[in-house]
């Protein structure tokens, strides 16, 4: 793209630069006649949009190179690098190469399949088998694999059944010993068995659970902050009040490899390949269907084999290959179907590009091209292309003639590229900026650097705390969800289950109050001047919600520094915090929701009794007490300490700690709390960091000590009972519990709360992690008990 951009006409990129949308017809026609005569640009397309050129197709030959390697590795009991490299040959290998008897990829999964069985990976082993039953029902070896999972299962019945299966279609004598064998076996250990444990084994739902709204809202508009959503009634904290499908969603690029391009789920060790391309991965058949709209089979037609079976045998292969077929839903629009051509667009352009191909598609596919305009007029979402900054008109422009051609190469259907059809490309570029969600998953991560979207970490003995991290991991189009309005103190909390959108209450909204979730920014995350230019930057508007026009404890201390008087609780400014606090000052009150009790009640009530009055509201000076601090000798200091503290975040992702760093760390934090405001978010981090280095080095009481220190900074910057906090409480009790300390129990109680109050019914599908937590209490109450 730099090559395009480079050679484009200074005088072209002025005119683009101070287009308006009225403009862009003009700039658009004249942008593409450029491209038409530049040789470059029809070699970039040939090179992203020609089949020719892809190298994201299948491929034979480097399928069973991978196979090759994944089989040296699985007789050197290399079993995970073996589980990549079959993984990878699925990838790679074409669906109908061989034939029913002799196929690659019926083949491959049965080699997935033995490894997730050595790796006890037993319900992953049987969807695999199932899977090469798809592709080869007669395939002995996948039934007999499939009746040995079964019966490490606990699934006698079944097992009996696939080994019966597998001894009717095994074509040697010696084949059919060994199974007669295994199934005496079986029988013998089924009549042993009083309990017969039976393991659902269908392939993962992206279906939730199915709580839904009961509130109804409506839209509404103001002057100053266009439309909104509000309800006509009360509601209370923790509802939920909105769910929604996407319009358009794509996955991140950094998340290709480890979470599902449809639904974003994370990706289990059985991970389904496209059928026709080796870009996506999927946690699902399921999922693969719906992203692509092609059935997984090759030989559709079954029939035959199931009549030569017993009729008894014949009804449960039945039931076995086509136990998914009754649940596969194909939508008339598939969002990776026109991308499924092994080309190299979708892989290389950036992830909102592709999303804006994806929304194209919808036009393309059910369409004319020359309803265009009525197709973005009826997406009714607002952009903000007169405020994007010159570098983004520009990019939105290049892109929107790129996209439009790989599209033509991609869609099999020849449309009109002219100044209209990419001028509202260009508008459905710069929409996309505005309106499209993050999608994030939570994981947890402890201090050794493992993640853990479901699975617990602790084990005995263990020392470590577990981190809470919001992961992103795609973007997605909510026509509905868009409406709701950003405040930076949202009453709104928005997750994610599988691909839809849930909003939640957090506070009481009052009848016809807006509902409002965080665009990203938040009060007690950064400053009001950071979140300001944060969203003039992101989504071209100037906030004006009540955290960034109302005076509040947390723009006054995040970044404020100490009183040189040790005794005041005053908080020094420099100017760029103090201009934009000046501007809360000189428009609005003293709040009345400010806390009388709290020590910043007097900095925030000195301040505005000072209000017309210069002494005291001066950069450097204490709000409190007037006196001078010395702010270049303070940065000195403080940037001295935190370069330390790097040093032992270092030291703690290498798993390399010394005694001599964590001294340094110490000695280092006491500069901190010299120099900063008692509530200082930096001073946090640095208690954060060394709780994190205390606990590796198995000091939990110096770790637990820290850890406190750094939630009672956090409480006063966010409310107690925020997200956040439960976050952070979620290390706090994990030090607790390695110290078996019964005082976790107060802490965990407080972790359920507040994701009860977010979350709702769905707290533990969003972080299943909660469960183990409870379960810790339920040990602690029962040796109270005992």
């Amino acid at each position: 793209m730099e090559i395009l951009k480079a050679a484009i006409p200074e005088n072209l990129k002025r005119a683009i630069a101070d287009s308006d949308v009225d403009d862009l017809g003009s700039t658009c026609s004249s942008l593409h006649r450029f491209f038409l005569h530049f040789h470059p640009f029809h070699q970039m397309i040939t090179e992203l949009a020609d089949p020719k050129y892809a190298l994201s197709g299948k491929n034979k030959d480097a399928a069973l190179k991978s196979k090759q390697l994944g089989n040296q590795c699985f007789s050197n009991a290399d079993y995970a690098k073996a589980l990549d490299c079959y993984t990878q040959a699925l990838r790679e290998a074409p669906l109908d190469t061989g034939d029913m008897e002799s196929n690659l990829v019926a083949t491959l999964y049965i080699n997935r399949a033995t490894v997730l069985h050595k790796m006890s990976l037993l319900v992953e082993c049987l969807r695999d088998c199932t899977r090469a039953l798809q592709v080869c029902p007669s395939y002995a070896k996948a039934w007999y694999r499939r009746g040995k999972a079964n019966a490490s299962l606990g699934n006698y019945k079944n097992a009996i059944c696939d080994l019966n299966v597998a001894k009717s279609v095994e074509p040697s004598m010696g084949g059919r010993r060994q199974i007669e064998g295994e199934l005496k076996i079986l029988l013998d250990q089924c009549r042993s068995t009083t309990a017969v444990v039976q393991i659902q084994h269908k392939e993962n739902n992206c279906n939730t659970v199915g709580e839904m709204p009961h509130i109804k809202l409506q839209c509404v508009s103001t002057p100053d902050k266009g439309r909104g959503m509000v309800s006509s009634c009360v509601i209370s904290p923790g509802s939920l009040v909105h769910v929604e499908e996407p319009y358009a969603m794509i996955i991140l690029k950094q998340c290709r490899e480890t979470h599902c391009h449809y639904c974003l789920n994370d990706l289990p060790a059985d991970r389904v390949p496209c059928i026709s391309c080796s870009i996506p991965l999927y946690c699902s058949h399921q999922c693969q269907t719906r992203a692509t709209g092609q059935m997984f089979k090759i030989y559709p037609d079954y029939n035959g084999f199931f009549k030569n079976l017993p009729s008894d045998l014949g009804e449960y292969a039945a039931e076995v290959i086509q136990c998914n077929d009754s649940e596969q839903e194909i939508g008339d629009i598939t969002e990776h179907k026109h991308e499924c051509q092994g080309v190299h667009w979708p892989v290389v352009l950036p992830s909102e590009i592709v999303l804006a191909g994806r929304i194209l598609a919808r036009f393309l596919l059910n369409s004319s091209p020359e309803d265009i305009i009525n197709f973005v007029e009826r997406l009714e979402l607002s952009h903000c292309y007169k405020q994007l900054p010159s570098e983004s008109k520009l990019d939105s422009h290049i892109y929107a003639i790129v996209l439009l051609y790989c599209l033509q190469h991609s869609c099999g259907t020849m449309f009109s590229i002219d100044e209209v059809s990419i001028s509202q490309v260009v508008i459905i570029i710069s929409q996309i900026k505005v309106n499209c969600m993050t999608v994030v998953r939570l994981k947890s991560i402890d201090a050794h650097g493992s993640g853990h979207f479901g699975d617990f970490p602790f084990q005995s003995g263990a020392h470590s705390t577990s981190n809470v991290e919001q992961v992103r991991v795609g973007k997605a189009i909510y026509k509905a969800g868009s409406l709701f309005n950003h405040s930076c103190q949202p009453n709104v909390h928005a997750y994610f289950l599988s691909r839809a959108l849930y909003l939640r209450t957090t506070n009481v909204v009052a009848a016809g109050s807006q509902l409002e979730l965080s665009y990203g920014p938040q009060v007690g995350l950064w400053d009001c001047k950071d979140r300001l230019n944060f969203l003039k930057n992101e989504y071209a508007f100037h906030c004006l919600c009540t955290g960034c026009s109302e005076v509040n404890r947390s723009d006054l201390v995040l970044n404020a520094f100490h009183c040189v008087n040790p005794n005041c609780s005053g908080a020094v400014l420099e100017s760029r915090v103090l201009d934009c606090e000046m501007q809360k000052i000189k428009h609005f009150p003293i709040p009345d929701h400010v806390d009388k009790n709290d020590d910043i009640y007097e900095v925030c009530h000195h301040v505005f009794k000072q209000n017309g009055k210069s002494i005291h509201i001066q950069p450097g000076y204490c709000l409190k007490c007037g006196s001078y601090c010395d702010l270049e000798s303070s940065h000195a200091a403080v940037g001295k300490a935190l370069a330390c503290i790097t040093r032992l975040q270092d030291a703690i992702l290498s798993q390399q700690i010394s005694s001599i760093t964590i001294s340094d760390a110490l000695r280092s934090l006491k500069l901190l709390r010299l120099n900063l405001h008692a509530y200082n978010k930096l001073t946090a981090e640095a208690e954060d960091s060394i709780a994190q280095a205390f606990c590796l080095v198995g000091e939990l009481q110096l770790s637990l000590d820290h850890c406190k220190a750094s939630i009672q900074i956090l409480e006063k910057l966010y409310d107690t009972d925020d997200i956040v906090i439960a976050y952070e409480l979620v290390k706090l009790s994990s030090i607790q519990l390695s110290l078996d300390d019964g005082t976790a129990v107060e802490s965990i109680s407080r972790i359920d709360d507040i994701f009860s109050r977010y979350y709702g019914l769905h707290a533990d599908l969003v972080f299943p992690y909660l469960q183990y937590l409870r379960r810790e209490v339920e040990k602690f109450s029962m040796k109270a008990l005992q």
